[in-house]
């Protein structure tokens, strides 16, 4: 039996999508290109080991302020607010300085919401970092909403297929409707856990595979292909 070819299977995702959804660190935004993501963990450790030594070493040893982040959870509700506070400060201090959107990613955006279909970013950054990039490069226009980083709930944020869920909701398409833009493993499993329809953004050589060994439908080299891709794909009627 003859395998369907890449654009086939991409085309298919895409098209059967009523509403998109874009991961925003990789996909649209490198958000710590500027301000780079090892600092900010060293500051946040910081804070972890401050508030509880018990926790710093383990802290101390990662930079990546994600982890970081889930890890304060262990200290108290008190101390993961102080964090959950300090990343959202420097995330919208990164953005500031991140650069231009990711290549074609503006481009997937506007053919997107040529094509009608319904557009959300749901990201385990701030919601009020994304909201001031979008703002910033002027594409906040393109957007119908923005799921970010539940408060205070790590345990909520992708892999979970919580915020996949609360974009279906508010968007007012089901699921397996929509189709996820992302270049983490995580995007992918919480796309799965939710029903949803995955591309994988390989942004670096090793992802192609780790994304596809993840379950991702289809994996693009380039945002360009998904913008080629939405672009040729049918308009969606509009909802009753």
């Amino acid at each position: 039996m003859q395998m369907p070819r890449f654009s086939d299977v991409l085309a298919d995702v895409v098209g059967r999508s009523a509403g998109v959804l874009f991961d925003f660190d990789g996909p649209i935004c490198d958000v710590f290109r500027g301000l780079p993501a090892s600092g900010v963990a060293v500051s946040l450790a910081e804070i972890v080991a401050t508030r509880a030594p018990a926790l710093a070493s383990r802290a101390q040893a990662t930079d990546d302020p994600m982890e970081i982040h889930r890890l304060s959870q262990e200290g108290g509700e008190a101390l993961l607010a102080d964090v959950e506070a300090a990343l959202t400060i420097a995330e919208i201090a990164a953005v500031k300085v991140a650069g231009p959107p990711v290549a074609g990613a503006v481009e997937a955006l506007a053919a997107a919401k040529d094509s009608n279909r319904r557009i959300a970013v749901v990201s385990n950054n701030s919601a009020e970092c994304v909201r001031e990039y979008l703002t910033i490069h002027g594409i906040d226009g393109t957007v119908d909403a923005v799921v970010g980083r539940p408060a205070l709930r790590p345990d909520l944020m992708k892999p979970d297929p919580y915020p996949l869920f609360a974009a279906a909701e508010t968007l007012d398409i089901e699921p397996a409707a929509l189709v996820l833009i992302g270049d983490s493993t995580t995007d992918v499993e919480a796309a799965r856990a939710a029903g949803v329809p995955s591309i994988g953004f390989a942004n670096k050589p090793r992802k192609r595979f780790t994304l596809a060994d993840a379950g991702a439908d289809v994996v693009v080299l380039g945002m360009d292909a998904v913008a080629d891709s939405l672009a040729a794909a049918g308009v969606v009627q509009q909802r009753a």
